[in-house]
């Protein structure tokens, strides 16, 4: 019987079995940022260990900081403190840091790739919920607490339990105007948004196999919002491709070798899966979250569905969310009203997320009444954007072109919604107060979804502002 790409990382990286029924996992790659990495490296310097391999860990800024004006002192006094600390747990602890100003500087999970740190059948551990987002390179990424940091920071591994494997087959073809946000959308609305505990997703199928990377880090990113606690793509062609020429990846010959030990990695023919799941990517139309979480879509022609037509244990969940967002019941999500468009986050802030959008912009002009920004995830990704002349066609169109960072995906730096805005939103949660704002409301869509609305006022159907 052949084995899953999850068990051979798995396998590869126990130390040993623990009595709690945990393995001890060795983590290869550990990286972190200003939010929750502080109280772990006060935690080692009250008990007087050190970093057990700071070569194995890298920082970066990128939930709190400003995408406009960056002066230190902030203005902010907490996140201000959370930068100071970072900056002398770096320094003291010997850890890299690509702080403001430095030209890695970006979101955590944008900037791991971009620098090939992330890397084919490695384990990965961050702060954060969406580390998930490297499994597209088929490494195993875990998104962890900031005890757990403490734990990596001292001991480089993890305690942590086995896992299922359910592969998810994406079958035929996207057709224009729908993209991975939409897939991975449909998925967690198919699933549920604790469809995914105890697993690992595995994307498989053609509509995964001829994504770009960018794209499967999408697919990767949203894994945990259903539930999983990791999701991965095996390795192929398009990883290498990607992968190769990039600063930390092998060069030359050690290149060829490492690709050949990397596609070994990928999932045998014959593995056997806990669960086997098949969608039809041809079916798959652009897609809307209206409620407040990311399993509460629907496709952007269909209409808000109504409690009761839900199951039993549903109907409260769904009638709460209804009254929240201020929707009714079998009215169209297309038509919705929006007041702000966000075009950025570690789900959809990469290169290829703001050609797609700028292609929708092109020649067109913000709504009047719309607040429109994008924010790329890396200072690598704005460069690359402007060396092209993305940012003079956001700005011609009327949208704000800002620095990097996480920005208004969670509301921990200066962009946040006001009130009750409603903000048609690239990233990849609509809980409450997300955004910033205790009544603020999100909903979820993809880049050019974000554009078209951008650019409309309302939600709209971008199949029809797009060649095919």
């Amino acid at each position: 019987m052949g084995q899953t790409l999850l068990q051979k990382v798995w396998a590869l990286h126990t130390v040993r079995q623990l009595q709690t029924g945990q393995t001890q996992l060795f983590v290869g790659l550990h990286l972190v940022h200003e939010v929750t990495s502080p109280q772990a490296f006060d935690a080692l310097r009250e008990r007087g260990w050190t970093v057990a391999f700071p070569n194995r860990t890298f920082a970066t800024v990128d939930h709190i900081v400003p995408t406009t004006a960056r002066q230190r002192p902030f203005l902010d006094v907490m996140a201000e403190g959370m930068m100071s600390a970072l900056e002398r747990n770096c320094r003291d602890f010997g850890v890299s840091l690509w702080n403001l100003g430095h030209a890695n500087q970006g979101i955590v999970h944008v900037i791991g790739p971009e620098m090939g740190l992330t890397q084919p059948g490695m384990t990965i551990a961050c702060g954060d919920s969406h580390t998930s987002t490297h499994g597209a390179f088929g490494a195993i990424a875990f998104g962890i607490g900031t005890s757990q940091v403490r734990d990596v920071l001292a001991t480089q591994c993890l305690a942590i339990e086995p896992l299922k494997v359910r592969r998810i087959r994406v079958t035929g073809r996207l057709s224009a105007g729908v993209y991975a946000k939409d897939v991975v959308l449909a998925i967690i609305r198919k699933l549920g948004v604790r469809g995914g505990v105890g697993y690992a997703y595995e994307f498989a199928g053609e509509v995964i196999e001829r994504m770009s990377m960018d794209e499967r880090m999408t697919i990767c990113n949203m894994a945990i919002e259903g539930g999983a606690r990791v999701g991965y793509v095996n390795p192929d062609e398009t990883t290498f491709a990607y992968m190769k020429g990039r600063p930390f990846v092998p060069q030359g010959a050690a290149f060829d070798r490492a690709c050949a030990w990397w596609k070994s990695l990928a999932s045998d023919a014959d593995a056997a899966y806990d669960d086997d799941i098949e969608i039809d990517g041809n079916e798959l139309t652009p897609v809307v979250t209206w409620g407040t979480n990311p399993g509460q879509a629907i496709g952007v022609a269909e209409h808000v569905p109504s409690p009761d037509a839900q199951a039993a244990s549903e109907r409260a969940g769904v009638a709460d969310a209804l009254e929240y967002m201020g929707f009714t019941a079998g009215a169209p999500i297309a038509g919705t009203k929006v007041d702000v468009a966000f075009i950025g986050s570690c789900t959809n802030a990469r290169l290829s997320d703001l050609r797609e959008a700028a292609k929708v912009v092109k020649g067109r002009h913000v709504a009047s009444h719309v607040q429109a920004l994008v924010v790329p995830g890396s200072e690598g990704v704005r460069a690359a954007a402007e060396k092209e002349g993305l940012h003079e066609i956001f700005r011609a169109a009327g949208f704000e072109w800002r620095e990097a960072g996480c920005s208004m995906c969670l509301g921990m730096n200066p962009d946040k919604l006001d009130g009750r805005q409603m903000c048609a939103s690239s990233s990849n949660r609509n809980f409450k107060g997300r955004q910033g704002s205790p009544t603020g409301r999100t909903l979820l869509m993809s880049p050019a979804m974000v554009a078209a609305a951008a650019i409309t006022g309302a939600v709209v159907d971008v199949r029809g502002m797009v060649q095919a």
